[in-house]
Order: C-alpha cells, then sequence, then structure tokens
C-alpha cells in the first residue's frame, strides 16, 4: 500500500480544523451542560473503569484465554516514537536467486501480515478480492531489477518515507531469505490480468451499504443489549438505588446526553466516554460496578445512546483540557504505529487511502464512523462499543492495544466526535 510523498503535508489537515469546527451547541443541549456545570455528577476517581491486568480476549470458565502476541518493540498510542527507524537492507549477491513457489505461498499467506494481496493484484493467481490500496504487480517483474524487488520489500521507507506498505524485513515479518524466494516469484508476474468480474476488481467493486434496520431486533442482536439496558437502568444496586431512582424520566432527561459525550473530565484530567462515565458514575451511586466492555457496560451504553437516537453530535471542546486532548489526538492520528507502520490517516483520510480497498474490506473516512456505536459485528457475533474499535484497529496494525479506559482513547474519541459533529446518533448498529 503506497501514499505519495506529499501526505507529510497533509496527513494532519483532517484534523488541523478540530477546534473550529465545534460550534455552539443546540440550546437544549447547551441547558444540560449548564445543569451538569453547577453540579457535577458522583464520580469514583482512583480505581481503573476497566480490567487490570488488561487482557485482549475474555477468560474462559477455566481461567484460559487466547495467546496474545506481544509486540512491545514498536510504537503504540501512548508511546509514539518506539519503533525503529528505517534501515537499509543487508548486503547480498545479485541476480538474487529465491525458490518461487515458496515466495508465493508467502506472498499468498494471510497469517503473515495479511498478505500481500491485502493490497496488491498479482497476476492470474491473485486470490479472491483483492485490494488495491498498492499497485497491481501483475507486469512487476518484467519493470523492476531484482535489487529493486528486494529493497523495497525489506524497507519501503527507503523510497518513500511516508509510505504506507510495512517495512516487512526491516520489522522482521520476513527474513531476507523469505524475502529473496518472494523476490523470486515477482520476477515471475510479466503479464498483465485484467480481473473482468467486477466484484474481485477492487476497481469496480461496489462500495458496501448497509441496508439491514439496525433498530429492528429480528435484523439487529444488538436491540436486545438495548432491552437489557433499560432493565439495568431500573434495577438496584449494592447500595439500594437504581439509576432510575434519580432519572425517572430517563426518555427526557438523556434525549440528548450521549450528544455530547465524550467531554473533558478535569477531575480526571482527561476525555471521559460514555463507557467509563457508567462505571464510575454507578461506583459512585448506585454500587454497582459495570466494568468497560462488559455486558452490563455495554447494555446501558446503548440503552443511553438509543435515547438520543436522531440528536446530532455536538461534543465540547472550549476547555482548555479539550483543546490539548485534541492536540494529542493529531499527533497520535497522524503517527506510523506498531510492526506494520501504519497511521489513522494512512487509511482513513482522502489524503491517505480512504475509499480504496484491504482486501475484502473497504477503508472509509473518519466522519461517519462513530453515530452507530456500539455496534453488533456481525462478523465475530458480538458488541463493540468505541474503543473496543480502537483497540483492534491497534491490533491489525500490530500494536500493542491499551485497556479501554486509557487516556489515549478518551483523546482519539473526543477527536473523532468533532469531525463527526452534527451526525445523528442512530444506535446501536450494526456492521460485518
Amino acid at each position: 500500500m503506497q501514499v505519495n510523498t506529499r501526505l507529510a503535508l497533509r496527513a494532519g489537515i483532517a484534523l488541523s480544523a478540530l477546534a473550529a469546527l465545534a460550534a455552539a451547541p443546540a440550546s437544549t443541549v447547551a441547558a444540560e451542560r449548564q445543569s451538569a456545570a453547577a453540579k457535577p455528577a458522583p464520580l469514583e476517581l482512583k480505581e481503573p473503569a476497566s480490567i487490570r491486568p488488561w487482557r485482549r480476549y475474555r477468560v474462559d470458565s477455566q481461567g484460559n484465554a487466547w495467546p496474545q502476541t506481544d509486540w512491545d518493540d514498536y510504537s503504540n498510542v501512548a508511546n509514539l516514537h518506539k519503533t525503529p527507524p528505517k534501515s537499509p537492507p543487508p548486503h547480498y549477491v545479485t541476480p538474487i536467486e529465491g525458490d518461487a513457489q515458496r515466495g508465493r505461498a508467502l506472498a499468498f499467506n494471510r497469517s503473515r501480515g495479511g498478505s500481500c494481496v491485502v493490497c496488491h493484484i498479482m497476476g492470474k493467481e491473485t486470490p479472491s478480492l483483492p485490494g488495491n490500496v498498492g499497485p497491481d504487480l501483475s507486469q512487476i517483474g518484467a519493470t523492476r531489477t531484482d535489487e529493486w524487488l528486494f529493497n523495497y520489500i525489506y524497507d519501503a521507507r527507503n523510497f518513500n518515507e511516508n509510505t504506507i506498505m510495512p517495512p516487512w524485513g526491516a520489522h522482521r515479518v520476513f527474513h531476507p531469505g523469505e524475502i529473496k524466494d518472494m523476490v523470486a516469484f515477482l520476477k515471475t508476474l510479466k503479464t498483465p490480468y485484467p480481473i473482468k468480474d467486477v466484484k474481485e476488481n477492487p476497481a469496480t467493486r461496489p462500495v458496501p451499504v448497509e441496508e439491514r434496520s439496525n433498530l429492528d431486533p429480528t435484523e439487529n442482536p444488538g436491540m436486545f443489549a438495548e432491552e437489557k439496558g433499560k432493565t439495568l437502568f431500573g434495577t438496584a444496586g449494592p447500595n439500594g438505588k437504581s439509576c432510575a431512582a434519580c432519572h425517572a424520566d430517563p426518555a427526557t432527561r438523556f434525549k440528548s446526553w450521549a450528544a455530547t459525550m465524550p467531554k473533558f473530565e478535569p477531575r480526571l484530567n482527561k476525555v471521559l466516554g460514555i463507557e467509563e462515565f457508567i462505571t464510575r458514575h454507578s461506583r459512585a451511586t448506585t454500587g454497582a460496578n459495570p466494568l468497560m466492555q462488559s455486558d452490563d457496560n455495554i447494555a446501558l451504553s446503548i440503552y443511553l445512546r438509543h435515547l438520543a437516537n436522531g440528536a446530532p453530535i455536538s461534543p465540547d471542546v472550549s476547555s482548555p483540557g479539550a483543546k490539548k486532548s485534541l492536540e494529542r489526538a493529531r499527533a497520535i492520528m497522524r503517527t506510523k504505529l506498531g510492526q506494520l507502520n501504519m497511521a489513522c490517516n494512512d487509511c482513513h483520510t482522502k489524503e491517505g487511502h480512504a475509499h480504496q480497498w484491504v482486501r475484502g474490506q473497504y477503508l472509509v473516512e473518519f466522519k461517519g464512523t462513530v453515530a452507530h456505536f456500539p455496534t453488533w459485528r456481525t462478523s465475530r457475533g458480538d458488541i463493540w462499543d468505541i474503543r473496543k474499535r480502537f483497540q483492534w484497529c491497534n491490533v491489525s496494525i500490530r500494536a500493542n492495544e491499551l485497556p479501554p479506559d486509557a487516556a489515549e482513547y478518551g483523546d482519539i474519541e473526543l477527536a473523532l466526535a468533532v469531525l463527526n459533529k452534527g451526525e445523528k446518533i442512530n444506535s446501536p448498529g450494526i456492521r460485518h
């Protein structure tokens, strides 16, 4: 996957106007904020709001979890400068000798970084649903030298500092012998391969459109979580109080509250999203402890957002803390992270590769990405809140994810809320 050298100048454009986009909220939202400012909601402030130690996968009844790969040698959203710099390729003898069949298997192996087909068409043997973030390689063997092919696979940053192509060799995804095999395979690709099937060709593949009714429980299982959230709202916690004890008319009280979230919380010195608010407010009021990403937390989150369906997203970024949060988010979203060395802006801005395909997944811009969360993921059979989406973006680029209550995720969530200002809440969503 490639970006041109102008990305360095443009990568921050999508976020440079964040503060300007945050205009004055509607009068009803302003009234709610004024009331909240006069008497801040009770919050538990000391303990983590999610499981510690953090686990990527849920633990089963026997205490087992899937093994977690560690990418601690590379940057993540909490450590933006840990990834090693670009490095020259090792010395080797040309012409390069390798096994083309082994190289083909490596290029198409989805367990080794997703496979080259995520971004490229690669001749007549190309597996189904190739991507088009990178150029068509069907004739690459007729146009490039052995040396160029090896060096580009090893660390493409030596050619283009802002490339989205991972530094496969420098970041130890493939060792030099394997790269030689891949070069041998690429040298066999010398014939154009026009893909006639419009659904297979990423240049003509129809853009996915979600046509299911997300508020119909027969189509979206997420709606059952909304029902559970409504029940939990009226259920007394260990302190003998329920949410309804203080909020007897939630349909009125929370008609637009979710649209004002997330917000900078000075008592925590970070951005507070709805899910973390639920955990900390419950601890301080009902005595319940619905940890972030637990079933109860997700259910209450969906219920509160469902009450605000149709309300335009309108975050408050007027405070110094919120403005600093947006600056931090801007830095995170333009920084290359993980073993695969990719930035948020690489995939989700027009200056990057939005509106292109990575294998069978269509890359979208930042706008339009948050109003439907929490979302039922049909491919996972699970409901994801927005922080879990952030975590799995990290995992996809092989960067260690953080716990869902991490301050850095709050910064990103606020930035996305600003970029989605005016979009109407429509939760729970449903996506594949």
